[in-house]
C-alpha cells in the first residue's frame, strides 16, 4: 500500500464512473495510456484487479465493486483535510481585486493557502495598482510599469499574458503586420489610462496608425463600429480579448511583431504576511513566460516582464 497515491484513487473512481478509458482521460486531461498504466500500477499495489477489461468494454470486478465507496470516502476526507488546511493557513482574508481577466482556476488554486474574497468593484488597471498601495486591496492583477510601481511601492510577479489580435472587415483571416493595423486611443483617461499608454508606444514602436476616439468605443458595439469605418485592421484591447465577433468581421493575427499585453499579480514592496505571499507563490510560481520572450513578441518599454 505505501506505493498507492490520492491521484491514482481519483483515476480509479472516473474510469469507475464512465467505464470507459478514453472518456475517463479526457475527464482527468490525462492521456489514455498513462491512465491505463495508473490503474495498473494501483491494482498491483493493492494486490487485487479492479477492472475487467475488452476491446468492447470495462466492468467492474467484484472486488472494484466493494473498494469503490470506500475509495469515495477517503477522497471526501482528503478534501475536507485540504479545506481546513486552507482555512487554518489562511486565516487572514486575502482581498483581490481585477481589471477583466483573473486565472480560470484561481479559486481551487488558492483554497489550500488563503481565504480568498475577489473584490466586485472593476476597475481599471490604474486605479486597481493605486488601491493596492493605499492598502483597499492586498493583491491586484493588472497591468503595471515600472514606474508606477517604483512611484506606489509595489511589486509585481508575472501572472498572464494575452497576445492580441486585430479585427477587420472581410472574410481575410491571414496574419497581418503590426505596421498595418490602426490602434484606438479614448480620450476618456479616466477608464482608458493604461490602455492609451500601451497604444501610444505600440504606434509609435511598430508604425500602426493611432486614431483618437471619444465615444469609449476600445471594447463592445462601438469597437465594431469603428472596425467597420476603417480601412484597415483594428487591434483589439485585452478587455475585448473573449468577446465573440458579429458575422461581418474576422480575426487577424497581428505579427511583425506579436503584440503582448502583460497581466501582473501586484502587491506593496513590504508585505510580509504569509497568506497573501502564499497566495502569489501559488498563482505564479508555474506561469512561465508565456511567449513574452519569443524573438518576435513586442512589449512596451517599461513593462516589468520585459527582457
Amino acid at each position: 500500500m505505501t506505493g498507492v497515491e490520492l491521484r491514482q484513487l481519483r483515476y480509479f473512481v472516473a474510469v469507475a464512473e464512465e467505464l470507459n478509458f478514453g472518456r475517463a482521460a479526457a475527464r482527468l486531461l490525462i492521456a489514455g495510456p498513462s491512465l491505463s498504466q495508473q490503474i495498473k500500477a494501483l491494482e498491483r499495489d493493492l494486490g487485487v484487479q479492479l477492472f475487467v477489461r475488452d476491446r468492447r468494454s470495462v466492468s467492474l470486478t467484484p472486488a472494484g465493486s466493494a473498494l469503490l465507496p470506500h475509495t469515495r470516502a477517503l477522497l471526501e476526507r482528503a478534501e475536507d483535510l485540504q479545506r481546513r488546511a486552507g482555512r487554518l493557513s489562511g486565516s487572514e482574508p486575502v482581498r483581490l481585486g481585477y481589471v477583466n481577466w483573473l486565472p480560470t482556476d484561481l479559486t481551487a488554486r488558492a483554497a489550500g493557502v488563503a481565504q480568498l474574497h475577489i473584490d466586485a468593484w472593476i476597475a481599471p488597471s490604474h486605479t486597481q495598482a493605486a488601491r493596492v498601495a493605499d492598502g483597499s486591496l492586498d493583491l491586484a492583477v493588472c497591468w503595471v510599469r515600472t514606474e508606477d510601481l517604483e512611484k506606489r511601492g509595489l511589486h509585481a510577479r508575472l501572472i498572464g499574458a494575452d497576445r492580441l489580435y486585430a479585427v477587420a472587415t472581410g472574410d481575410d483571416t491571414s496574419d497581418v503586420a503590426a505596421r498595418d493595423t490602426v490602434v484606438l486611443l479614448d480620450d476618456d483617461t479616466t477608464s482608458w489610462s493604461s490602455w492609451n499608454i500601451y497604444a501610444e508606444q505600440l504606434a509609435r514602436d511598430t508604425g500602426a496608425r493611432a486614431v483618437h476616439i471619444a465615444d469609449n468605443g476600445i471594447t463592445g458595439p462601438a469597437f465594431f463600429d469603428h472596425v467597420r469605418r476603417s480601412n484597415h485592421p483594428v487591434i483589439n484591447s485585452p478587455k475585448g480579448q473573449t468577446t465573440p465577433l458579429p458575422p461581418d468581421l474576422v480575426r487577424r493575427p497581428v505579427v511583425a511583431p506579436e503584440v503582448y499585453w502583460t497581466w501582473s499579480l501586484v502587491r506593496r514592496e513590504g508585505e510580509n504576511r504569509p497568506a497573501v505571499l502564499a497566495l502569489i507563490d501559488v498563482l505564479c510560481n508555474r506561469v512561465g513566460d508565456l511567449g513574452i520572450h519569443a524573438p518576435d513578441a513586442w512589449l512596451p518599454e517599461g513593462d516589468p516582464h520585459r527582457n
